[in-house]
């Protein structure tokens, strides 16, 4: 029970903190490589491409990462 309980906690923890770093890079992205901001095409980037993969990513690793902690105790 444990187990599961933290592996949706590290979910949620990392889906959200994953969603920001992907913003982060999303921008950073768009700065160095001078993305055209033509009818905000730069924006759909960084919020429909970086975001939703730095949040599965994000929320995978502390899915698994609390989830291990968890087996150990």
């Amino acid at each position: 029970m444990r187990v599961g309980c933290l592996a949706m906690f590290g979910l949620a923890l990392g889906g959200l903190l994953g969603a920001a770093l992907g913003v982060f890079l999303g921008f950073v992205w768009v700065s160095i490589f001078k993305t055209t901001d033509f009818e905000g095409y730069s924006g759909m980037l960084v919020f429909y491409t970086f975001m939703p993969l730095g949040a599965l990513g994000g929320g995978l690793g502390g899915a698994v990462l609390l989830g291990m902690v968890g087996a150990k105790r």
